[in-house]
């Protein structure tokens, strides 16, 4: 799976987004990053996907769908799922 089929939306003093980072490089996925912070257009794009909120991590995956703060069991299920892990 190439680096544009996963994409986090994060910001820097978020500690779910540095534990989502750390599961991806413990399990090999290569994937990009989206900083929120000062960046209007990516939190407009979390807000879009989060119907309003502005949690982060978002977690947009190649088949449409995304996880918001998910917990690493629910990540990685979800990686597995897509045959990303």
């Amino acid at each position: 799976m190439t680096i544009e089929n996963v994409v986090m939306y994060s910001g820097d003093h978020c500690g779910d987004c540095t534990r989502s980072r750390r599961l991806l490089d413990s399990l090999g996925v290569k994937y990009s990053v989206i900083e929120v912070d000062g960046n209007s257009e990516a939190l407009k794009k979390v807000m879009e996907l989060n119907g309003g909120r502005q949690s982060i991590p978002v977690i947009v995956f190649s088949d449409g769908t995304h996880l918001t703060e998910p917990s690493d069991i629910n990540l990685k299920a979800k990686l597995v799922e897509l045959s990303i892990i």
